[in-house]
Formats: C-alpha cells, structure tokens, sequence
C-alpha cells in the first residue's frame, strides 16, 4: 500500500514538473514569435505612433470657460408668515404663493430648466448662436474671429449650405442644435456647499465666456417671470375669494397671501440676480481645456502596440495550423 501512495506521488510529481517546461516551452516560444515579428510590430506601431501625432496636432483648441453661483436667498418674511405657511400651505399654493423658503428647491428646479429641450431651444433662437453651434470650424486667435466651415454655413451670405438627407433640412433643427449643446455645456452642484458650476466650452474662449453670461441672466429671468406670472395669478385668486367671504379670519389670511404676493412681484422686480448670484464670475479663459494631446499621442502608439503583437501572434497561430493539416495530410 505505501509502495503504491508512493509510486502515485512521483507520478503526480512528474506531471507537474511536465506542464512546468511544457509552460516554460511555451512562454520561450511566445517571446520567440514576438521577437521574429519585431519590424512588423515596429513598423505597425510607428505608424500608429505617426498618425496618433498627426490626428492630434490637427484637432483645434478647446477653450473653457466656467462661473460659480450661489444660489440666492428666497425672500421671507417669517414670523407670521411662516406660521402661515403651516396652516395654509395648500392654499398658498393654489394660489401660486411661496409663503417662505424652498430657496434649495427653487434653484435646483432651475438647473433642471436650464438643461431642458425648451430652455435651450429658446436659448440658442434668442441670442441666434446657432452658427457658432453648429458650424464653427476654428477660430482665429490673431483676430478673434470664428471661421465657419463652408461646406455647412456661407457667412457672407449667412445661409446654411449643408447636404443632408430628409427629414434634415439644411438649417439644424432645435433638436440637433439641443444635442450639440448639450455637449458643449454643464451645470454642476456641490453636495458639500451647494455651490452651482455653469461652463461652456467652444473653440472660441470669447464665445465661451459670453454663453456663459447668458445662460446666467436668460435662467434669473425665466425663473423670475414664472415666479411673477405665478403672483399675479394669485392675487387674481385672492381677490376672487375676498369676495365670495364674509368671514373676518379668511379675510386677515387672505390679505396677508395678498400682501405676500405683492412682495414676491416688488422682490423679483428689483433683483437681477433672481435665483443665482454670481460668486466667480466667467472669464475668457486663456488656457486651452482641449484635447490633451499628450494622451492622443501615447494613446494612440500603445494601440498600435497591441495590435500589432496581436498580429503577429494571429499569423504565428494561423501558420501552425497550417502546417499541422499538411503534416496530417502527409501522413
């Protein structure tokens, strides 16, 4: 019986010591295919790394330009109106009527007006940038001037000359002018502090900065006249329930939703800076955010790299097989 664990034993050591060289072969064979296919992989790789140079060197500037926001203070009266708010809240909200706070929510709900289709859409036919958006090709630093691509846009005659097939018209649509927005812009908020980040990036770093400022008078504007518009309909309200009580406690509240409403119109009439107050505002910036170039390059010669040993490796496997089935065939 021991002679039998023992006869067992060195087998299974022998086994093992067989796959270590057969692994050891294999390992001496792969480094060997990598080394035959050396200017293969040299010349693969240098073309990669050449063209990896050239792609990047061609690619313009993309600048950045960025504000931090805070969001405002929402108007409150407190005291009386906070108990208010408590006991005719709902009433208050029919009515249209912030009895005090929600300042967190107010602006959160305009970083969410700021990303929609509608905001943007009204955003880019406003100031009428959609050729900037569009069909900007490079800029030129020497006169700040953007160069427009002409197979896209004529801007001599300031038509678009674009060929594409329907339902595309030569001119963007909104929905095309949305997504190429939406890639250029982003509206970010610190957990921590609350802060808002709005940044723009365009080839042009003028064009960056003035889309920035826009975008925070255009979101304090919105927001500010659907606030008013939401009063003034609350006030009609008010008036209209004045009249159909009698009763002296409904009619105290409802005087003081009155004057509440008409502090929320006098507030949001001498505020610009309606929802956001500008911390840091928008600068031109004078660095370029893009494209990492540096990256490009090492990116694009480490591909070349891969591939090309994976070439290598494919011929090397494919001339084995082959030759297996000749030796077969022979046989």
């Amino acid at each position: 019986m021991t002679n039998q664990i023992q006869n067992h034993q060195n087998y299974t050591d022998a086994q093992f010591s067989q796959m270590t060289r057969d692994d050891e072969i294999d390992l001496r064979e792969l480094f060997s295919v990598i080394w035959q296919g050396k200017w293969l992989i040299i010349a693969i790789t240098t073309v990669f790394a050449i063209g990896s140079v050239i792609f990047a060197l061609s690619q313009p500037n993309i600048y950045k330009s960025e504000a931090l926001l805070a969001p405002a203070e929402s108007e409150s009266s407190g005291g009386g109106l906070a108990a208010l708010a408590g006991q005719f809240g709902g009433l208050a909200s029919i009515a249209g009527i912030n009895l005090g706070g929600g300042g967190a929510d107010k602006s959160q709900l305009a970083i969410e007006v700021m990303k929609s289709r509608q905001f943007i859409s009204d955003f880019i036919q406003k100031h009428e940038i959609l050729p900037e958006l569009m069909a900007a090709e490079k800029w030129d630093m020497a006169n700040n001037d953007l160069i427009f691509d002409p197979e896209l846009y004529d801007s001599q005659s300031k038509t678009w000359v674009r060929e594409v097939k329907a339902p595309f018209k030569p001119e963007p649509s909104m929905q095309e002018a949305y997504k190429a927005f939406s890639k250029k812009f982003s509206v970010n908020t610190a957990k921590d502090t609350g802060m808002v980040t709005i940044s723009v990036e365009h080839l042009s770093p003028a064009v960056a900065q003035q889309w920035v400022e826009w975008l925070i008078a255009d979101i304090n504007q919105v927001m500010k006249q659907r606030d008013v518009e939401e009063a003034l309909r609350g006030q009609d309200f008010l008036e209209d329930q004045l009249r159909k009580t009698n009763v002296t406690d409904m009619r105290t509240v409802l005087y003081q939703l009155m004057e509440q409403a008409q502090k929320t119109i006098m507030f949001a009439n001498v505020r610009d800076e309606y929802v956001f107050k500008t911390i840091d505002p928008a600068l031109i910036p004078e660095e370029k955010a893009g494209p990492k170039r540096a990256l490009i390059c090492i990116l694009g010669t480490l591909l070349g790299g891969m591939l090309s040993v994976v070439i290598v490796l494919v011929r090397f496997a494919f001339r084995n097989q082959e030759s297996r089935i000749k030796n077969q065939y022979h046989m």
